[in-house]
C-alpha cells in the first residue's frame, strides 16, 4: 500500500451472542486517522500559528521590497568594473591580503600589456629612427637600464612583440622570493608570467617610456586601444617594481581585468540591500546578460566619452562610441526593462577633456555633424548626451538620470552613486504607487 492518501483497512469483526441467541451487529470500526473534534484551545493555537506564518510572509515581502537589484551594462572597457570597485570602496569590506597580491600581479601585467602595444605601434608609425637619435641618459642611478632608448626598445620588441628574445639574456628578478606580491594563482598563468617579465624588464620599459618618440606614440594611442589610465602605472615604474610594492586603492581602480563572468556583490546601505551585478561588455560576453534581466530595479549604463575616436578590441573597424549608442538603444527599448530605472553614466570625462585638445570630434567620420567649437569640453559633452537621447523611442528620459563621471575619482563617484541611489529609490516608490507621478 501507499502512504498518505490510502484508506486504512477496517478492524476485523468478531461475532458476539445475545441472550436470545441472535447475533449482535458488530460495533462500527474506529478509523485511527480520525481526529477528535477540535477544542476552542486548538482553534486559538491554529489562529496563532496562522498569524505567525502571515507575519513571516509579510516580513519576507518587506525584506524583498527593501532589496534593490542593480545591473551595470555597457560596452567593454567603458568603466563598469571600476564603478563596481568603487561601490566596494565606499560601502563594502576592505581588501584582503590575497586580493592585494592578486591586484599586484595584475598591475604589473597591465604594464607589460601596455608597453607591448606601444612598442608595436611605435614601429608601425615608423619612429624607430627618431628613437635611435635620442641619447643615452647621462645620469645612471638605481632606476637606469644603462641603455639608450633604442637599445632598450630593441630588447622590449624581442621579448614582448616578436618573441624572439632568449629569457636567459634578461637580468635576474629583483629578489622574487622577497617580493611581497610574489605569485597569485587567482590572477591566472598569463598574468603571473607577465608580472615576472615585468620585474626583469621594467628598467628598459622606463627608458623607452621617457623618450620623446614614445610621447608621440602615446598621443596616437587610440589606434591600438591602450588603457588610458595605465599612463599612471608607466609614470610610476620604480614603485611598482619595488619588492615592497602593495597596490593602493588607486592602483586597484586602474587595474584592468577582463570581466568574463557575471560578478555580484551585496551592500547594505541605510537599511536597504543593494545587489550589484557586473557583466562583461565585449560582444562575446553579452549573451550572458539575459540571465540577469529578471526583476531588475535599475540599470546603470556606462559609456566612455573618450572613446569617440577608438575602435573595438574585438572588431577593429567598429567605432566604440557608435557601439555604445547602439547598445544603449537596445537596452532602453528592451521589454525586460519597461518598468526599470535606467541611468546613463558618460564616463572618463577626465580623459575626454585631455583628448579633445588633439583629436577633434568632427574629424571622426561617424560624428562629422558635430557643429560645436573644437576642443570645447562642454559642447562635446552636450553633443554626445543628445546622441544618447536620440536613441530613445520617447523623449521623457529625465536629465537627472544622466551623469558625467570619472570612475577612478572616488569623491566624484561617491556623490554620483549617492544621487543615483536616491533617484532609484524615489523612482521605485513612484512606480509602486506610493508617490504621485508629479
Amino acid at each position: 500500500m501507499g502512504c498518505g492518501a490510502s484508506t486504512p483497512e477496517p478492524a476485523p469483526q468478531t461475532k458476539t451472542g445475545t441472550s436470545n441467541g441472535t447475533a449482535a451487529l458488530p460495533a462500527p470500526a474506529r478509523n485511527p486517522y480520525d481526529a477528535p473534534p477540535p477544542s476552542k484551545q486548538d482553534d486559538r493555537q491554529e489562529v496563532n500559528t496562522s498569524g505567525g506564518i502571515d507575519r513571516d510572509l509579510d516580513r519576507a515581502r518587506q525584506q524583498e521590497e527593501l532589496k534593490v537589484k542593480l545591473l551595470l551594462l555597457g560596452a567593454g572597457e567603458s568603466g563598469k568594473s571600476t564603478i563596481f570597485k568603487q561601490m566596494r570602496i565606499l560601502h563594502g569590506s576592505p581588501r584582503s591580503e590575497d586580493d592585494l597580491r592578486m591586484y599586484g600581479v595584475v598591475v604589473r601585467s597591465n604594464c607589460i600589456t601596455a608597453m607591448r602595444k606601444l612598442c608595436a605601434h611605435l614601429r608601425s608609425l615608423g619612429l624607430e629612427e627618431r628613437l635611435a637619435q635620442e641619447p643615452k641618459p647621462e645620469e645612471e642611478g638605481p632606476h637606469s637600464s644603462g641603455m639608450s632608448p633604442k637599445e632598450a626598445y630593441d630588447v622590449l620588441v624581442a621579448h614582448l612583440v616578436d618573441n624572439t628574445g632568449d629569457p636567459a639574456d634578461l637580468p635576474p628578478l629583483n629578489g622574487d622570493s622577497d617580493d611581497w606580491v610574489g605569485h597569485s594563482p587567482r590572477a591566472g598563468l598569463g598574468a603571473n608570467n607577465d608580472a615576472k617579465q615585468f620585474l626583469q624588464l621594467w628598467k628598459m620599459i622606463k627608458a623607452v617610456w621617457d623618450s620623446n618618440a614614445m610621447r608621440e606614440v602615446w598621443a596616437k594611442r587610440a589606434a591600438v586601444n591602450v588603457i588610458d589610465g595605465h599612463k599612471e602605472y608607466l609614470q610610476d615604474l620604480p614603485r611598482i617594481a619595488s619588492p615592497t610594492f602593495r597596490p593602493t586603492q588607486q592602483d586597484i581602480l586602474l587595474a584592468r581585468v577582463k570581466t568574463t563572468q557575471v560578478v555580484m556583490e551585496k551592500y547594505r546601505i541605510d537599511g536597504i540591500e543593494f545587489e550589484m551585478y557586473d557583466v562583461g561588455g565585449q560582444r562575446s560576453e553579452r549573451r550572458k546578460w539575459i540571465d540577469c534581466f529578471d526583476n531588475v530595479d535599475a540599470v546603470i549604463f556606462v559609456a566612455a566619452l573618450s572613446e569617440y575616436d577608438q575602435t573595438l578590441a574585438e572588431a577593429k573597424r567598429a567605432n566604440r562610441m557608435i557601439e555604445a549608442l547602439e547598445l544603449f538603444r537596445s537596452v532602453c527599448n528592451n521589454r525586460a526593462f519597461a518598468n526599470t530605472s535606467i541611468m546613463l553614466f558618460l564616463n572618463k570625462k577626465d580623459i575626454f577633456a585631455e583628448k579633445i585638445l588633439d583629436s577633434d570630434i568632427a574629424t571622426q567620420k561617424p560624428f562629422a555633424d558635430y557643429a560645436g567649437p573644437p576642443r570645447d569640453f562642454n559642447s562635446g559633452v552636450l553633443y554626445f548626451i543628445q546622441k544618447f537621447k536620440d536613441c530613445l523611442l520617447d523623449d521623457d528620459f529625465n536629465d537627472s538620470f544622466i551623469h558625467v563621471t570619472c570612475a577612478t575619482d572616488t569623491n566624484n563617484m561617491e556623490f554620483v552613486l549617492d544621487s543615483t541611489r536616491t533617484i532609484i529609490m524615489t523612482d521605485n516608490l513612484r512606480r509602486s504607487g506610493f508617490l504621485g507621478a508629479g
